[in-house]
C-alpha cells in the first residue's frame, strides 16, 4: 500500500481524542481492505512520526475504546482484531453526509408519480366503484350520501352503483443496480478514481436503506468478470489487475433486475469508459489498446438489450479522453440513457441528482 504523508497539524485543544483518532482509523480501513490490524500498525507508525497521541491518551487507550464502543472485536484465541458492521455503517453514514449533505428533507420510503392507484396518501379525486376495487378504498361517507340521494331516507339501501372510491397516490418502488468499474485503469496515471466511486456507492446505499427502504439496490463490481458485493463490503473495495468487461456487468445487472417487481428499473455505471474485455466460450478476449471494434459492438448490443427491457443506463464517466467520451455518447444514444462526464470530485453530485429524477419517472 502506498501512502503519502504531509505535516501533521494537531487539532484544537480540548477536542475528543477518541473521535479524532477514529476519523483517521476509518480512513485507513478503506485503504487496507478492512484489515484492522494493518490499519492500527499504520496508526502506530503515524504516532511515532507525528505524535498523534499524547501522555494522557495513548494508542492502547484508543484500541480499548474501539472494542468497548463496538468498532472492533477481538478473537479470543488468536487475539486478532476485526472490524464490526458498526464500523462499516459509520463509514457509509459519513460518505452520505459528505456527498449528500444538503439533501432536502422529505417523507421517507415512497416515490410519487402523476399516476393514481393503490398507495398510502389520499387524493381529492374520487370515482365510481368498479369490480375489482379494494373495499378498503371505499369512501363510506360519500357512498352513504349517494345512497340517500338515489334511494331516499325512508327506503334506505346501499347498492353497488352508490359506492364511491377515494383515489390514492400511487407509490412506485425503484430497483437500482450500481455498477462499479474496478479494473486497473481506475488508478492509472496517478488519478484515484476508485475512492470517489466507493464513496458514491456507500452514500447511495446508505441513502436507500435509510430513506427509501422499500426500494432495492444491488451493487456489482466488474473487471474481467462481474460479481455482486454486499453493502458491508463497500468501504473496502480495491482495484484489481483486471481489464474492463462491461458486457459482463450489464448481463449481470439485467439478470438481477429481471427478478424485481418494481415499476422503475435503472442502472448506474461508474467507469472510465473503455471496455477492453469479453468472455466467450469460457475464454477471455482482451485488448487494452484503444477501442476494439469486436468488444465495442458487443457492448452496444447490451445497451440496446437494456433499452428493450425498459432499463435506462446512466453512465458516470470519470475520464477525459475524447475518443472514450465519443464511445460513451454512442453507448448512451443506443440505450436512450444519460451520460455525465464527471471528475472524481463531482461524480457524487451528478449521481444524486439523476437518482432523484429517475425515481420520479414512471417507466411503462
Amino acid at each position: 500500500m502506498n501512502l503519502r504523508f504531509t505535516k501533521y497539524i494537531p487539532p484544537p485543544e480540548g477536542g475528543d481524542p477518541f473521535r479524532q483518532l477514529l476519523n483517521l482509523f476509518l480512513q485507513l480501513l478503506q485503504y487496507t481492505k478492512g484489515d484492522a490490524n494493518e490499519a492500527l500498525q499504520w496508526m502506530n507508525e503515524l504516532d511515532k512520526e507525528y505524535k498523534v497521541t499524547d501522555n494522557e491518551y495513548g494508542m492502547g487507550d484508543f484500541i480499548e475504546e474501539l472494542k468497548e464502543k463496538g468498532y472492533l472485536e477481538e478473537n479470543p484465541v488468536s487475539g486478532d482484531l476485526s472490524v464490526t458492521e458498526k464500523a462499516g455503517q459509520v463509514i457509509r453514514q459519513r460518505s452520505l453526509e459528505e456527498i449528500f449533505g444538503k439533501l432536502r428533507k422529505s417523507r421517507p420510503g415512497n416515490h410519487k408519480t402523476v399516476y393514481s392507484g393503490e398507495g398510502e396518501e389520499l387524493t381529492t379525486d374520487s370515482r365510481p366503484f368498479v369490480f375489482g376495487d379494494s373495499i378498503d378504498h371505499i369512501n363510506v361517507t360519500s357512498s352513504i350520501r349517494n345512497a340517500q340521494i338515489n334511494h331516499g331516507v325512508d327506503d334506505f339501501k346501499l347498492t353497488e352503483d352508490d359506492l364511491e372510491i377515494q383515489e390514492r397516490e400511487l407509490k412506485t418502488h425503484t430497483s437500482t443496480v450500481l455498477m462499479i468499474d474496478i479494473s486497473h485503469s481506475m488508478i492509472l496515471y496517478g488519478e484515484d478514481r476508485i475512492t470517489p466511486a466507493k464513496k458514491v456507492a456507500m452514500a447511495l446505499a446508505e441513502l436507500i436503506t435509510t430513506k427509501y427502504p422499500k426500494d432495492t439496490l444491488d451493487i456489482i463490481v466488474f473487471g474481467d468478470d462481474a460479481w455482486k458485493v454486499e453493502i458491508r463490503d463497500l468501504p473496502f473495495l480495491q482495484v484489481g489487475p483486471y481489464h474492463t468487461n462491461t458486457c459482463a456487468g450489464l448481463d449481470y445487472s439485467m439478470e438481477l433486475l429481471r427478478r424485481k417487481k418494481a415499476n422503475n428499473k435503472q442502472i448506474f455505471m461508474i467507469t472510465d469508459g473503455k471496455p477492453s474485455c469479453l468472455k466467450e466460450n469460457g475464454k477471455y478476449y482482451k485488448n487494452s489498446f484503444g477501442l476494439d471494434r469486436k468488444i465495442v459492438n458487443k457492448t452496444l448490443n447490451k445497451a440496446a438489450q437494456c433499452k428493450r427491457l425498459n432499463i435506462p443506463i446512466t453512465t458516470f464517466m470519470i475520464a477525459e479522453d475524447a475518443y472514450l467520451q465519443q464511445f460513451v455518447r454512442e453507448f448512451t444514444q443506443t440505450n436512450s440513457g444519460k451520460a455525465f462526464y464527471a471528475s472524481p470530485e463531482n461524480v457524487g453530485t451528478f449521481l444524486f441528482e439523476d437518482f432523484v429524477r429517475n425515481r420520479r419517472k414512471h417507466v411503462r
